[in-house]
């Protein structure tokens, strides 16, 4: 991971945490478990450049297509 990517992954968990009423640590394992992480990471170069709303959209059905269910 490069030294940009760090700040904005954590910023992204940290906002689907509030999005989602969990702790930083949850959305982390959440994100993780079910590709998030993944996915924000090999796709930096686009989804940095949306707002972050889009990008938690995006985390979303990334996570459904990989099993994770939110409520």
């Amino acid at each position: 991971m490069s030294e940009f990517e760090v700040p904005f992954v954590t910023e992204c968990v940290r906002a689907f945490g509030a999005r989602f009423g969990m702790s930083r640590q949850s959305a982390y394992s959440f994100l993780r478990q079910f590709k998030g992480v993944d996915f924000l990471i090999e796709f930096y170069d686009v989804e940095h450049l949306q707002s972050i709303e889009d990008t938690l959209d995006d985390l979303v059905i990334v996570c459904q297509r990989n099993g994770g269910q939110l409520a």
